[in-house]
């Protein structure tokens, strides 16, 4: 597995490795993680995997682990 990129953005932690003909774009915020395959055929240049970290879809990441941190806090109460 190569490392591509490591950076963070608003507080969550992005990791672009390449891996088995495939991109993987792990997300990673505290205890919860968010990790999307894309094939390399369907990205030109390793540039175009920024646009992961940008716009709506990026949006949605946040939305996504807000909503995860509600379910795991709800889950731990319940225990």
């Amino acid at each position: 597995m190569r490392v591509v990129k490591e950076f963070t953005k608003a507080d969550i932690r992005i990791s672009i490795y390449n891996w088995n003909n495939k991109f993987l774009i792990k997300f990673e915020q505290g205890p919860l993680e968010q990790t999307f395959k894309v094939s390399e055929m369907d990205i030109l240049v390793e540039d175009d995997l920024d646009r992961f970290c940008e716009g709506d879809f990026f949006d949605k990441v946040m939305i996504r682990f807000k909503e995860m941190g509600q379910s795991l806090q709800i889950q731990m109460q319940n225990l």
